[in-house]
């Protein structure tokens, strides 16, 4: 019980309101549009989970991504959408393991549950912007040769979920933004899915959620680099 008023108290009143109504739609879509694919469910409440936790810049956040990054490849490759699978589970999966040790590894101040914002120079973002037009054009060629469903969206996906899981693996607060424009590309994916099986409305739900949730932690980390960085000017002026 002690324990769970800790927890509470370690959100802020938006973050358990937005948490809330995040899986209250989630459910209530799945409960209307799906009432079979339990795993959709399960994926989605465990990744929305892991936003909150991401915005306060918990490490946690990333031990779930790792895991939801495990059932959403499963359930895309039971849409065809081997895009999403490869690039979930080849790349976001790993990338979110190597998150968490970055993340473990550089608290802010010795508190394990803030992870340090990291400060990226230019010259990072070119090469970052490098690596992410081989990335597009190396899954291009892949998604082509698996026939995959919705090839433009699903490759654009690939590119968006680079540049998210490199900029979270880096701890910059581009990070958020770099998934909420992944999330915007899913929409579109599974709105397509979904004009062949209805059930794939309560998956759009889930990344609409997810789109307010990582629009939310842009702006609980911009805050967070701040006030990181008044502690740390404080500190120099005391020595």
């Amino acid at each position: 019980m002690c324990k769970l008023k800790i927890l509470l108290s370690y959100f802020t009143r938006i973050e358990k309101i937005l948490w809330i109504t995040s899986v209250f739609l989630i459910t209530l879509s799945f409960l209307l549009f799906d009432r079979i694919n339990y795993l959709t469910l399960t994926a989605s409440l465990i990744g929305v989970t892991s936003l909150i936790f991401n915005a306060k810049g918990n490490p946690f956040g990333q031990l779930l991504m790792v895991v939801f990054s495990i059932l959403y490849g499963i359930i895309s490759w039971n849409m065809r959408y081997y895009g999403e699978m490869l690039t979930y589970l080849g790349m976001t999966a790993p990338m979110a393991v190597y998150s968490l040790i970055s993340w473990l590894r550089n608290p802010f101040g010795g508190n394990k549950s803030e992870v340090k914002v990291n400060h990226l120079k230019p010259l990072e973002y070119v090469i970052m912007g490098v690596i992410a037009i081989l990335v597009t054009w190396l899954f291009y060629y892949i998604l082509l040769y698996f026939n995959t469903a919705n090839i433009v969206p699903s490759t654009i996906s690939v590119t968006t979920s680079f540049l998210a899981v490199y900029l979270t693996a880096r701890r910059s607060e581009y990070y958020a933004l770099g998934y909420a424009a992944n999330d915007v590309v899913l929409i579109i994916l599974w709105v397509l899915a979904a004009t062949q099986d209805i059930r794939y409305i309560s998956v759009i739900t889930c990344f609409v959620a997810f789109l307010f949730n990582d629009l939310y932690g842009y702006i609980s980390w911009t805050k967070m680099k701040q006030r990181q960085a008044n502690v740390l000017n404080l500190e120099k002026m005391a020595m």
